[in-house]
């Protein structure tokens, strides 16, 4: 073999190596553990959130031949999506990472954190989503207790501490839950309940730590990238009424309005775009455990002071 072919053969072997490389280790991707999880992750990003094959390789690090191979193995394919039925509950989702759910302020949420976020779908549109955020941030005495991306320190970032890796609980009636469990001894919950008429989610904070736990702010984000009409980075389509904030979309004939008690601050970032309406935990003695309650929820109409009004009315803010 003369020197010139000799050194081709090495030159195309060692691009090989790296391209297999490139493609075995992507960022923040979490492979699917078995079938089962493979199958209902694949359903989760080809049906609904109609990731692209570069996507799904961000979101679970497989490479374009293997996610070919079990699309067709598992039969997921965009042409195999059931169809649901016109009177289930809303359709929420783990959110699988992949795309960031953002539009701007990037920086401010860089390798989000799937285990937090939930999809809730729109009932006038399949392909439109929110992406829930519950918890994004919380706050104490102590510090930044806890973040779901990376963006400023965090106490345990700035101790070199890494918390680990979770995953929703999911169970057969469609509810998700989550426990995160900080080094200090507290403990946060999680908890989506998806309803026809709307989502409801609590959050509880157990003071595990010897002190007392004070200004115990929460932000929980609903980003509306995903929402077709309501993607605009402004806060014009935006109202802010305590304890909701909703968005409408440009023909104002459609809401999306979400809620938490007791309410801290309502609000809304224009560069994401997403709404807030940020609780706080009262103060919580050692031993003791604190309750949030939540609402997201979907409207079609012009009179969106008469559905907050009944919104009032039908107990979303107290436990089940």
């Amino acid at each position: 073999m003369s020197s010139f072919c000799w050194s081709l053969s090495v030159l195309i072997l060692f691009v090989a190596r790296v391209a297999c490389a490139v493609e075995a280790e992507v960022p923040n991707s979490r492979r699917p553990a078995n079938d089962d999880e493979l199958r209902y992750w694949l359903q989760n990003m080809v049906w609904h959130h109609r990731f692209s094959t570069s996507e799904i390789r961000a979101a679970t690090g497989l490479s374009e031949s293997e996610i070919a191979a079990a699309s067709q193995r598992l039969d997921v394919r965009a042409e195999t999506k059931p169809r649901r039925e016109k009177d289930s509950p809303l359709l929420v989702l783990c959110y699988p990472g992949g795309r960031h759910p953002r539009i701007g302020f990037l920086d401010g949420a860089v390798n989000p954190q799937r285990e937090t976020k939930v999809s809730v779908f729109t009932p006038w549109d399949d392909a439109s989503y929110v992406v829930v955020d519950v918890p994004e941030a919380l706050w104490s005495n102590l510090g930044l207790t806890y973040l779901a991306h990376t963006h400023v320190p965090t106490v345990w970032s700035k101790q070199n501490i890494e918390l680990p890796k979770l995953e929703w609980n999911r169970s057969q009636d469609g509810r998700f839950d989550i426990e995160r469990n900080l080094p200090n001894g507290i403990i946060f919950t999680a908890q989506v309940i998806p309803a026809k008429e709307g989502v409801r989610m609590h959050l509880t904070l157990t003071n595990g730590s010897a002190e007392m736990l004070t200004d115990l702010r929460v932000q929980n984000c609903v980003m509306l990238k995903g929402a077709k009409g309501f993607d605009q980075q402004t806060n014009d389509n935006k109202l802010m009424q305590s304890p909701y904030v909703a968005a409408k979309n440009p023909t104002g004939d459609r809401w999306i309005i979400t809620a938490w008690q007791p309410i801290h601050r309502p609000w809304a970032n224009p560069p994401c775009p997403c709404l807030h309406a940020d609780p706080k935990f009262p103060d919580c003695p050692p031993g003791e455990t604190r309750e949030l309650h939540g609402w997201l929820s979907f409207y079609e109409g012009y009179d969106i002071q008469s559905e907050l009004k009944r919104l009032d009315g039908i107990g979303w803010s107290r436990s089940e």
